[in-house]
């Protein structure tokens, strides 16, 4: 995982053609069931509205921090964060003041993902954190095609 073409790929492959708050507690009962045991906590977010957010056990207030970082980043670069964080490393750059973002604010690491409609854009983040950027970031991938083939 983490080859950019793939990553972009995913991008255009997962797109919805509506995403509403029943959506939205079904996305996140299913990623609660697909981590299982791991300690991870889950969110998704419209605007500044939390539609659905888990700490599973083991997760800690830290993870909600890192989650905050990581929407930051979806919504400022129109991207999952673990594809941001690539392209920057591809070529030699971080996220950090010099790109005018604060890192405590921002953090270009796997595991927040755009919920994007057909024809309207970015209109939610699901997040997980906890584990291994890559690891986050494709729990997340796994539970968005599941979710995509329910329906």
């Amino acid at each position: 995982m983490g080859d950019l073409e793939e990553l972009e790929e995913q991008e255009r492959d997962l797109v919805f053609d509506g995403f509403s708050n029943a959506d939205a507690w079904r996305l996140g009962c299913l990623l609660v069931e697909l981590a299982g045991d791991k300690p991870v906590a889950i969110d998704i977010r419209r605007g500044t509205q939390q539609l659905f957010h888990a700490g599973l056990e083991g997760s800690t207030a830290d993870n909600d921090a890192w989650i905050a970082r990581k929407v930051r980043v979806v919504e400022r670069y129109g991207a999952s964060s673990y594809l941001v964080g690539r392209r920057l490393a591809a070529k030699g750059q971080e996220l950090d003041a010099g790109m005018g973002v604060n890192p405590a604010d921002y953090a270009a690491h796997g595991g927040a993902f755009p919920i994007r409609i057909r024809n309207v854009g970015i209109v939610a983040v699901v997040t997980v954190s906890g584990l291994p950027q890559a690891e986050d970031h494709a729990l997340v991938v796994q539970a968005l095609r599941a979710f995509r083939s329910e329906r």
